[in-house]
């Protein structure tokens, strides 16, 4: 039997239907069945889970289950599923989650070529949004990656020898925060962590039932600040104190800080709960600040992200509240200059700002050789009257853009970075802003291979002074027309288009939700010329001129290998067929993959190809090359007279 090289550990309770929609992902590995195991471990639950188990290992010999009394909590079942483990690898998965077909066979390989002890696979999320840490593949890096902190579930593949070698576990029965105890240290201990960004390997999905939501994080029963206080000392005591704003301690802690602590202080948490409620948490959140967190955390935030946490330090729920109000307002726009094809991709500049909720940019002020926030936002601010200085206009601020696969939830970024910059505003005052070229690569973007079929949406993400925004990006094109002129990407066709309902610039592969127009198909026929056995088609083949790009073609009901061969122009291209086919003599219509009128006609004479025709010779449409070419009198007199000798 071969060694086990990766042991899927999977903890349930009352799941339900939900395990039958994971399994499937989790069986059907593009790694044989015998290189790997799947261990489940159902934590004595009361539906019918158990016997669902029961049936997928019977039908399954890589699978085990096993059970144990209620514990309550995912850590005991994991501990316990991992004293079974018999994998090189440990893989964690939840119940109600899912893995990508290929996901164990890349990450194994991912691990052992760089000797990994931890490996992070590309998330694909209805949770959270996109994370920069799956921005790029990462070979080796350590803890000093800060970036690793954006992800500190669970669901990523651990060495087993690693995990028994520092005795590694997770805190057993109620206890929030589990999850990043346990992934917590094995960064700090790890040697060798890898990145696997190309591929999406794990899928966290939000249940229709709302059955993996945190409801009863901060019962007081379940210790949720006593866990944030264990965590922050894990880190606290696993690296060097230091008073530098950027000392590897203080740029850990700021996720802690920013996500669990901070977060009570600001929008939308601490405008939608119950305010008496959220005075509680305000309070326990503020007194963990100051008793945990070193000074340099909070002196290291963007100016709004430093001003909450002065409300939240020194316990000014009101000033918080208000802060939050004039924040929510803000809003991030987008503006996006002319789309059109270069080289393959899909081009646009692009400049992203933020404003108030009048349209009014947001500024900084400067006065007496500093700059401030805009008054206007801290207007009704209590305590800020006099200002509030910001030191770095630049602290932890980027800008990216990301498109997002809308039927897979796979989220992928383009090549190319948005560089922020202050720009004049008049009267002392500057916006910042974040400016770049959006070029979409259809063959390419998804991890250096082609996007799959589907729609494919663009959005931005700004996180400036501290105020971040996802955003669609949207443009001044009507809803639901075309952005730019169609492409045919590999054989595939591309289409751009705003979308009916926000404006949202996407591109759509392979005609799923958008077709090839007839309008676009028919102008081919104006230069259609006699004889020849190419087509000029009036949309552009991606990639560089009078490079042929191979695409199957189909002709009458004949598969056909033709090429496509960009014109200089850049705006065109030529389709070319076979100069033989296996056809009787005639007219044949030529259509693309998954395209139902027709681009072309091929004339064919004995096997022979005669010339290809456009659209608009095809017989009985009403609608002949005549009536394509424009204002000739000539024309329109003969028209007149073909009607008076038909009536």
């Amino acid at each position: 039997m071969p060694r086990l090289k990766v042991s899927v550990v999977v903890p349930v309770y009352n799941t339900g239907k939900y395990i039958d929609e994971c399994a499937p992902s989790l069986l059907k590995q593009s790694l044989p069945s015998d290189e790997y195991e799947v261990i489940y471990v159902d934590d004595g639950s009361t539906d019918d889970t158990l016997g669902r188990l029961e049936k997928i290992a019977a039908a399954h010999s890589n699978v085990q289950v096993h059970t144990r009394p209620n514990s309550g909590w995912p850590g005991a079942p994991r501990n316990l599923a991992m004293r079974h483990a018999r994998g090189e690898y440990i893989q964690f998965v939840d119940h109600d989650d899912m893995l990508g077909p290929e996901a164990l066979e890349r990450l194994y390989e991912h691990a052992k070529r760089n000797d990994a002890d931890v490996v992070l696979g590309k998330m694909s999320s209805t949770m959270v949004r996109p994370r920069r840490v799956f921005r790029h593949t990462v070979d080796a890096c350590t803890i000093e990656n800060v970036e690793l902190m954006q992800s500190m579930t669970p669901h990523k593949m651990f060495r087993r020898a690693f995990i028994e070698e520092h005795g590694l576990r997770f805190p057993e029965g109620p206890w929030f925060l589990e999850d990043m105890l346990f992934v917590g240290a094995a960064y700090l201990k790890a040697e060798r962590i890898s990145v696997l960004a190309d591929y999406p390997c794990y899928y966290w999905l939000k249940r229709d039932d709302g059955g993996n939501n945190t409801q009863h994080r901060f019962d007081p029963r379940f210790g949720f600040w006593r866990n944030v206080r264990t965590v922050v000392r894990q880190i606290k005591d696993g690296t060097e104190a230091s008073n530098d704003l950027d000392a590897l301690q203080n740029r850990l802690l700021h996720r802690n800080y920013h996500v669990e602590v901070l977060s009570r202080a600001r929008e939308p948490e601490i405008l939608r709960a119950d305010p008496a409620e959220q005075r509680q948490r305000f309070a326990a959140a503020g007194e963990v600040a100051r008793e945990e967190f070193p000074a340099a955390v909070r002196e290291g935030l963007p100016a709004v992200s430093r001003l909450r946490a002065e409300f939240l330090e020194s316990g000014d729920f009101d000033g918080a509240v208000a802060l939050a109000e004039r924040v929510r307002e803000v809003r991030a726009h987008s503006e996006v200059g002319r789309l059109r094809w270069e080289d393959g991709c899909l081009v646009a500049d692009i400049e992203l700002s933020l404003l108030h909720g009048d349209g009014e940019p947001l500024v900084l002020v400067e006065r007496d050789g500093k700059q401030w926030l805009d008054p206007e936002l801290l207007a009704g601010v209590p305590g800020t009257e006099g200002g509030w200085e910001v030191r770095d206009p630049f602290r932890l601020a980027y800008a990216e853009l990301i498109v997002k696969d809308r039927d897979r939830e796979d989220w992928w970024y383009p090549e190319g970075d948005l560089e922020i910059r202050p720009e004049p505003f008049g009267q002392g005052r500057s916006r910042l802003v974040a400016s770049g070229q959006l070029r979409v690569d259809p063959q390419r973007l998804a991890g250096g291979q082609p996007l799959p079929r589907g729609p494919h949406e663009v959005w931005a993400f700004v996180q400036v002074l501290g105020i971040d925004r996802l955003i669609r990006v949207t443009g001044d094109g009507a809803l639901g027309s075309p952005a730019a002129g169609p492409a045919l990407t590999g054989g595939r066709l591309a289409l751009p288009y705003w979308t009916v309902g926000k404006g949202q610039l996407t591109v759509d592969l392979d005609q799923r939700l958008r077709h090839l127009g007839p309008d676009t198909a028919e102008a081919a026929a104006v230069n259609t010329a006699r004889g020849r056995r190419s087509l000029p088609l009036p949309y552009v083949a991606a990639g560089p001129a009078d490079t042929p790009v191979p695409v199957k073609v189909t002709v009458s009901s004949l598969s056909v290998k033709a090429e496509v061969v960009p014109a200089a122009d850049g705006a065109t291209a030529e389709l070319r067929l076979p100069a033989r086919l296996k056809l009787p003599s005639g007219r044949h219509p030529v259509t693309l993959p998954r395209t139902a009128a027709p681009v072309a006609y091929a004339v064919v004479r004995d096997g022979a190809l005669l010339r290809v025709e456009g659209p608009a010779h095809e017989t009985g449409t009403g609608r002949r090359l005549l009536d394509a070419v424009a204002d000739n009198r000539q024309v329109r007199r003969v028209q007149r007279v073909r009607r008076r000798l038909s009536r």
